[in-house]
């Protein structure tokens, strides 16, 4: 079977690979293994050493690496770019602090001492997805290779050149050749990896679907997995909140990587008082941004990743306005070559309708205008999702005591909902389980193990 990158802006085929063949997909496994034997025992200091090199190659082929970006999956190369520098930035943070979010840390017993010790456990399967394709992998590379395990990704079928690309880096580091390679398969054959008993856990970035049949088989087998799925995220306007400061994010937040993020804002939720205001202005800033080719500086978003994604937002549309929504803005595809989809605004969205009940994966925009501060808090709680979330006020201590009430694994008060290398990132609900990032991160994946020391013989 042939895996192909395809240019989402031409349509045009890029480069064939051949799926990799049963053989050297045991030859992977099995060197993965042997790397571990020996990666566990490399020191901290080593480890650190080789990560900071990672993060070096990283910031050299910065160019390249968003090029391949923006020519796999359309996104824009400024955006492209700036997600290998993010990729750098995690590969130095995990190299600087890796020892001690894994340092022993004590435990108050009442006789003796005890402490936990955090070991690495092997060979971790990444099943990655193609919308953020270096970041997604270097948020689950940096930590596991900083805490002695080793990394096989299989990453989404569209991004081929970048998953090689990602196995380039960590060579060009200098990493032993087995503690970060790809596989070039496709989903049929994922299963009979995590049945390989040298698999030891797998994490996965996509859809609730795929996250549902990972941690089956992978429960099937007693090992542990982390799932970061999908987001409907709602960003919630106040009636004190900035309107021109919320809109202007709002508008950045919906259409970072042409719409198409878990964690971009979906639902825009504003309390009757500042609604007309609010929608004016995001409607008008909408609007002017500009679409076209994600190669020329001047371009906002190109692109969707495929066209298939393309038409399927479209027939989300085209439901949930027949289901009552009215369109503010946009509303189709253009009529161009490309997977192009028209920066889009509905309100008057019904339950019952996707633009209410599921993720929009794309330019689109759903306004909700409601009564007060309890129905906010009820219509983004309706979702069954649960990544990350805003909250516009300019009461502080209000929004602190809101955000308590929203479900989802994330938060902010004023600040675009974003990932960040000191951060956890995970949901609750559909949006998936387990913790990415941060200290929390890098302990998702390794034995916890209690050490107990007794007092001694007495004599």
């Amino acid at each position: 079977m042939a895996i192909q990158s395809i240019n989402p802006l031409t349509n045009q085929l890029i480069k064939e690979y051949e799926e990799y063949a049963d053989q050297r997909i045991q030859e992977i496994l099995r060197r993965a293994d042997d790397t571990y034997q020996q990666w566990k025992k490399t020191s901290f200091r080593e480890r650190s050493r080789l990560m900071h090199q990672a993060a070096q190659v990283l910031k050299e082929n910065k160019h390249k690496y968003g090029q391949l970006m923006t020519d796999e999956m359309g996104k824009t190369r400024k955006e492209g770019i700036a997600e290998v520098e993010k990729c750098a930035l995690a590969c130095d943070y995990y190299a600087q602090h890796a020892a001690q979010f894994l340092q022993d840390e004590p435990l108050p017993v009442d006789e003796g001492r005890a402490y936990i010790a955090y070991d690495p456990i092997g060979t971790i399967l990444a099943i990655m997805p193609w919308n953020f394709p270096f970041w997604q992998v270097i948020r689950f590379a940096a930590p596991n290779l900083m805490a002695g395990n080793v990394g096989i990704l299989k990453h989404a079928s569209n991004v081929p050149g970048c998953a090689l690309a990602l196995e380039e880096v960590f060579q060009k580091a200098g990493f032993p050749g087995g503690a970060f390679q790809t596989l070039l398969i496709s989903n049929q054959k994922v299963d009979s990896i995590l049945e390989d008993s040298r698999i030891k856990a797998a994490t996965l970035t996509g859809s609730e679907g795929a996250g549902s049949k990972v941690a089956r088989k992978a429960g099937e087998q007693l090992k542990k997995t982390v799932l970061e799925l999908g987001g409907s995220d709602p960003f919630i306007v106040l009636a004190d909140a900035d309107v021109e400061q919320a809109a202007d994010v709002a508008v950045q937040s919906r259409m970072i990587n042409c719409g198409q993020s878990c964690i971009a804002a979906k639902r825009f939720i504003v309390v009757k008082e500042v609604a007309d205001q609010f929608t004016e202005q995001f409607v008008r800033k909408m609007a002017s941004l500009k679409q076209g080719d994600p190669n020329e500086e001047s371009v906002d978003y190109g692109p969707m990743a495929r066209e298939d994604l393309a038409d399927g937002l479209l027939e989300q549309v085209k439901k949930s306005v027949a289901k009552g929504a009215e369109v503010l803005l946009g509303g189709s595809r253009p009529d161009k070559k490309g997977a192009f989809f028209q920066a889009t605004v509905l309100t008057q969205v019904k339950p019952g309708s996707p633009a209410y009940d599921e993720e929009m994966f794309g330019p689109v925009a759903s306004i909700f205008t409601v009564g007060d501060e309890q129905e906010a808090i009820r219509i983004a709680n309706e979702s069954p999702y649960g990544l990350g979330g805003s909250v516009w006020t300019t009461n502080i201590e209000k929004g602190k005591e809101f955000v308590r009430h929203v479900e989802s694994g994330a938060v902010y008060i004023n600040k675009m909902m974003a990932s960040h290398p000191a951060v956890p990132f995970g949901g609750v609900k559909l949006s998936g389980y387990g913790r990415e990032l941060s200290h929390v991160g890098i302990r998702e994946f390794v034995n916890q193990k209690t050490v107990w020391i007794g007092e001694g013989l007495k004599g």
